[in-house]
């Protein structure tokens, strides 16, 4: 089995959203989006706890209006995690909310007007250390774009990109990152596979409106899981039709079966079967709404019966065997003598769990974990 993941990642330099590094060596994050009103702001700094909870390195927010930067304002008082404003054509929220602290601003440069005003976001980004992140969508190309093409394409994706991308070049300002989504696995996964050739900026991954929380993560997983492991990609956000932090979960979901970050229990389980001495399903379902909390990187292994068992059990870090009665416990690999009773696994599961966990904290490898810088 493979410790380490073969995947060479794509050389791109590094930008800061806050504190977090994006591009260059660092770990891809993993952020979200808060879909509460902004101007509701106890409601959205709520969320935004929740997705710091679960993991999130970044938190996008919707800003768009003079109102909602006010509330962005008290927002960012009270929480800790890097935040993105989404702004979309009226620069002057743009100078707004970089004066109220945001962390990176998510707006086309194109897109905001005449040559004066795009110097002024830029330069108002520049003078504040904050990165602009360019956000190309199929569903949204410029008219004489869609004329030129009739239709969403790589290509299309790719020249609307390059278009904002030229703004800032001629500007002189490349702390930037840079997206082409599309709600189509194939013309995401092409255009990004096309931009990754043409700059050296960090590439933020989705599969836009990708759908519900099944069909979403299962669109997201595979085209993100295309250009992932081609090595393409510096930080993601799950587009889902649910609540925002399921979008954390699965994101990091995909990282984990990459073996591009660690983060929680990585459960491995079996679909059971009619040899299986306990039930499974049951089972690991109701351990793993115990154990989510856990962030500690671990291998769990969790097999209904000694066929596919103790093989599991052996490249875990901590598996369980199927027998009758009682089932095989395994710690490192290592059959152990103690045997947990069927009757009441889940219990004795997540106390061994527990227990491994906070011993492997202690040694955790810190190439898992986003560098956190302080800023001077």
């Amino acid at each position: 089995m493979f410790k380490e993941s073969p995947i060479i990642r794509r050389v791109s330099r590094q930008i800061m959203v806050g504190n977090v590094p994006v591009g260059g060596d660092a770990p891809i994050t993993v952020q979200s989006m808060t879909n509460t009103l902004t101007t509701d702001v106890a409601a959205t700094v709520a969320q935004i706890k929740a997705l710091e909870a679960v993991g999130a390195d970044i938190v996008r927010v919707s800003v768009p209006t003079m109102d909602a930067a006010e509330a962005f304002r008290e927002i960012k008082k009270q929480v800790d995690v890097p935040l993105v404003t989404d702004i979309h054509f009226d620069y002057r929220i743009a100078l707004k909310v970089a004066e109220y602290g945001a962390d990176c601003l998510r707006i086309n440069p194109g897109n905001i007007g005449n040559e004066n005003r795009i110097r002024s976001v830029v330069e108002c980004a520049r003078d504040n250390n904050i990165p602009i992140r360019i956000g190309v969508n199929g569903g949204s190309l410029e008219k004489d774009i869609q004329e030129k093409y009739t239709e969403p394409t790589p290509e299309a994706l790719l020249e609307s990109a390059m278009r904002h991308v030229d703004i800032l070049d001629r500007l002189n300002f490349n702390e930037f990152k840079v997206s082409v989504k599309a709600s189509d696995v194939f013309l995401a996964v092409e255009s990004y596979k096309l931009l990754a050739k043409q700059i050296d900026n960090p590439l933020h991954l989705g599969i836009t409106e990708a759908g519900g929380l099944r069909s979403g993560s299962v669109k997201s997983s595979v085209g993100l899981g295309l250009l992932l492991a081609q090595g393409i990609g510096d930080t993601l956000r799950i587009s889902l039709a649910a609540d925002p932090v399921e979008e954390i979960k699965v994101g990091f979901d995909i990282l984990k079966s990459l073996k591009l970050r660690s983060r929680g229990i990585n459960l491995i389980a079996c679909p059971s079967c009619s040899r299986q001495e306990f039930d499974v399903v049951s089972t690991v379902n109701a351990l793993e709404q115990r154990i989510e909390d856990i962030m500690t990187p671990m291998d769990v292994s969790i097999i209904g019966c000694i066929v596919n068992g103790p093989g599991e059990a052996m490249v875990s870090d901590l598996g369980l065997t199927g027998s009758s009665k009682k089932s095989g416990y395994y710690l490192d690999g290592i059959r152990q003598k103690e045997r947990f009773d069927n009757n009441d696994l889940v219990d004795q599961l997540e106390q061994r769990i527990r227990a491994k966990a906070r011993s492997m904290s202690e040694r955790l490898d810190e190439k898992n974990r986003i560098d956190i810088q302080t800023k001077d």
